[in-house]
Parts: C-alpha cells; structure tokens; sequence
C-alpha cells in the first residue's frame, strides 16, 4: 500500500482549535462555566440554588443550540458567513428567555448576560480565527468530466497527474466514477479509501460547493426517493400556519401601506392576481401586490427583465424587499403554498421548460413557496439561461428537504427584506 496516501494533518495545536469537538468544549468553558465563576464564585457552583441551576442548564442548552445550529447552516454552500451569527445566539437566547418566561421559572439576569456577550464574542472569534480559513484541499483525477474540478471555486484543487499524491495532504478525492477508469487508478482509489481520505463523485462535490443539482436524464436521478419526507412536510405545513397567524399583527399593517402606496403610485388595482401551477403540477391563483404598470402581459406572458419598463416605482421597491410576495400569506393559509420552497411558474413557462430541461417537472413535487433557495441564492430569473440555472437551486432544495435547509432560507430573506441584498 502507497504509504504517502494519508489525509492532511494538522500540528498538535492546530487539532485542538480546528476540530469542532474541541472548539465545542473551549466553547462551553467560556460560555457556560467561566462566566458563573465571574459571578457566584466556587462557592456558587458548590452550593447551587434554584436560581443557578436554572440558568446553567438554560444557557448550557443556548449554547448548544446556537453552535450546532452555525455548524449546521455554515455547511450549506456559500454560506460560510459571519452574518449567521448574531440572529442565530439571539434566536436561542430569546428562546430560552421565552421559557423562563412561561413557565416562572427564576434565573440570573447577570449570569445570562455575560453568557450572551460571551457567546457572540466566541461565535465571531471562532469564525474569523478558525472556521473561515479551514479551505479544504482537493485532489481530482484527469479522467472524465472530473478533468475540470479546477475551474469550481471554494476548495484549493490539485490535480493528479499518476495515481499517486506524491507526499502532498488532501482532505478528499474528486473523481468521475461513471467514466472508463483504467486498473492503476481504480487500485489508487481503493486505497485512499483504506487509508481514510473520502472519494467523491465530482457531482456530489459540486453540488456540495455550487448549492446546485444538475439533472440531464431521469436515469441520473440522485434524489433516492422521490417523495419528500412526509413527517417532515406534515410537520412544516404545521409551521406554515402558525406562523403566518402568529405575524399577523406585523404584517398586516405592512400589506395595508403597501397596497396605498402601489395605488397611489400608478393607475390600478393593488393586488396581482395570476393562474399559477403548483403541487402535483395543480393550477391555483396566486395572490401579490402589482409591481408592473397596468396591463403589462396584454402581449402575452413574458420574464421580467433587469431595468424592466414595465415595473413602477413602488414596483422596484417592493420587487428588491419581497413586499409584493406578502398576499401569498394567503395562500399559505389555503394551502396552495408554503412559506419555502421553489417559486410558481405560469402554466405557459412549465410547458415550455418541461419540453427543454429534463425532469423538469421533478420540482412540483413540493408545494412552491414565497422564498426558496433559489431566490435568496440567485435572485429573479429574467431570462432562459437564468431559468436553468434557477432550477437547478430548486433541485437542491428538493433533494436537501429540511428544517436546517428551510431556517436559513429564513435567515437569508430577512435579510434581504431589510437590506435588499440578494435580491435582484
């Protein structure tokens, strides 16, 4: 066996900081223990009261939600960020105020505070020290479509020239398993599995960096079941309603000022309305706020461009903060759509990709959503190309169902609705 086949290796000290478990114990220490010691001394820890008790086990479970809650959201492609990181400790930290709160249970105001400061300081810490500079190396072999690996960005790449790794340190392999492999490499690949460096599909990996999957034949379907999780889909249809009641009281007001201000701006009703296809490829008319000029698909049904003549003033605005997506609560609340998932196409524009792009049809297997993953990823596709690339994002989403997948597409519409970033 090639003995220079070995995974990359850190020093002792870089161990200790880069593995996740060590930085979840030097987490715990700061966040949870030394602020207690800064505020009831040993003495608090030996003789706990109720009151302690309650916070550390509180703050104990903040604190692990937040970190494996970052963990699992900066695995998400491109999502590698700090701005997760002050939401994601405020969420948890709110979350356990609220019950404390519900059930009247006492706690140490200042012990929650300095654990809260401390939390955000080695969240930010952790992040800009370690977590973005932990670029994964590569190795690719020059067979099949793998022979291009180098031209994905987000992975320091090396290409092979033999079937060997020559001393060099990777963290994984990229290769194109469904090409004609000769013997040597097939036998050099075996052994980067016996020796503990992952082999990867080169699929698998893009679609790992590229939050995309491309599907050319239904035969290359990697989905495995073709149905979402069912508990799952149940369970989020229960989100769905909850929380759109539980928003009410702010978003109504919202939808009020926007639908004055959309008839001031231009002659027309406030609302769009509009035949739209969605789970189970079904029809059903969807609900938003017009952000184009009055009869503005009187020539038939058409992409919205960049610099569109036919979008208003308000319409831009509306447009970049997703203020023309909030009527579609009341789908929600019909059942038509979810909160995420891939955006309705006009029943003209589903006939025509279903007829271009493969499987196309694949992406109404889940009911379409008011954001999604490729909105908050891509933006509004304005034109064919930008189509394809967008469902490819749908196709991930489908492929990746889940409540971690679906909490950060929250995060990242918030923030495009206060900042207007990502959107186009």
């Amino acid at each position: 066996m090639d003995a220079i086949i070995t995974k990359r290796h850190y020093r002792w000290h870089e161990r200790l900081l880069v593995g996740w478990p060590s930085r979840f114990l030097i987490g715990f220490l700061l966040v949870v223990i030394l602020p207690g010691l800064l505020v009831w001394e040993v003495e608090g820890y030996i003789r706990p009261d109720l009151s302690k008790v309650n916070s550390l086990l509180g703050v104990a479970l903040a604190f692990m939600g937040s970190f494996f809650t970052l963990r699992q959201l900066m695995s998400y492609p491109g999502c590698q960020s700090a701005n997760y990181i002050l939401p994601t400790v405020l969420v948890w930290y709110g979350f356990l105020g609220g019950v404390f709160f519900v059930f009247r249970m006492n706690y140490s105001v200042y012990y929650i505070f300095y654990t809260a400061v401390a939390n955000v300081f080695f969240c930010f810490s952790s992040y800009f020290f370690i977590v973005r500079h932990m670029r994964k190396k590569v190795a690719f072999l020059p067979l099949g479509k793998a022979s291009t690996m180098n031209e994905a960005e987000g992975v320091e790449w090396f290409k092979l020239s033999s079937p060997t790794l020559n001393g060099a340190r990777v963290d994984a392999i990229a290769a194109d398993l469904h090409a004609e492999i000769p013997e040597e490499w097939q036998r050099f690949l075996a052994r980067c599995t016996l020796a503990g460096v992952p082999v990867y599909h080169y699929k698998q990996l893009m679609e790992s960096l590229t939050g995309r999957v491309k599907i050319n034949h239904l035969s290359e379907n990697e989905f495995g079941s073709l149905q979402p999780p069912v508990l799952y889909s149940a369970f989020k249809r229960l989100l769905d309603i909850s929380a759109v009641v539980i928003t009410a009281p702010v978003t109504l007001p919202v939808m009020l000022l926007t639908a004055i201000a959309v008839k001031l701006d231009s002659p027309g009703p406030a609302l769009f309305i509009q035949n739209r296809v969605g789970q189970g490829n079904r029809d059903f008319k969807i609900y938003k706020f017009r952000s184009m000029c009055k009869d503005s698909e009187v020539a038939g049904a058409q992409l919205a461009q960049s610099n569109d003549m036919r979008i208003t003033r308000v319409g831009k605005i509306i447009r970049k903060t997703r203020l023309d997506e909030f009527p579609q609560f009341f789908n929600v609340l019909l059942g038509d759509m979810s909160l995420i998932g891939p955006r309705p196409e006009q029943r003209t524009f589903v006939e025509k990709f279903d007829q271009e792009i493969p499987f196309y049809i694949y992406r109404h297997v889940v009911k379409p959503g008011i954001t999604g993953w490729a909105q908050v990823v891509q933006g509004y596709a304005s034109d064919a190309d930008d189509t394809r690339v967008k469902i490819q994002h749908d196709f991930y989403y489908i492929k990746h169902f889940s409540l971690w997948l679906d909490v950060l597409i929250v995060l990242k519409t918030i923030r495009t609705i206060f900042t207007g970033f990502g959107a186009k």
